[in-house]
């Protein structure tokens, strides 16, 4: 069994759809500053690769977010639509665009030691502090 789908999904009021060929089943929520106050709570994402084209693309707006990261937001209904690493294109996309979500699981959470004392996940992850993540990424 693969570990990645095909994706398909949209924004909320359809302006935008998305297609992604290596959509990763796994579920990672980031407690980061900037993603909480991007979506008023943790980003339920999903990675999904390069291989990401959209429908609809001058309704899509991205704002530049970090030395290393930007992220996409449809211009008509403000949905969240990815954050993508500069470096090399790769997407991260909010799980909740996607039609079909049944094969997703939650399986991991980074930058676990900012996510705020308010809320709590039951789910078994792996959890990664902001140190570790960026140790990671540092050298790959």
């Amino acid at each position: 069994m693969s570990d990645t789908i095909k994706g398909k999904g949209s924004c909320l009021c359809g302006a935008v759809r998305i297609n992604a060929k290596n959509v990763s089943k796994n579920v990672g929520a980031c407690h980061c500053g900037m993603c909480r106050k991007w979506g008023g709570g943790p980003m339920m994402a999903i990675s999904c690769g390069k291989d990401v084209s959209f429908e609809g693309e001058d309704n899509i707006s991205v704002y530049d977010s970090s030395d290393w990261g930007e992220r996409g937001f449809c211009k008509k209904c403000g949905s969240h639509l990815f954050f993508r690493l500069k470096e090399n294109q790769h997407y991260i996309i909010p799980a909740g665009l996607f039609e079909d979500q049944e094969f997703f699981v939650f399986d991991n959470q980074v930058f676990i030691d900012k996510k705020p004392a308010f809320y709590t996940f039951k789910n078994e992850t792996t959890n990664m502090t902001e140190a570790e993540f960026y140790k990671m990424y540092s050298s790959s």
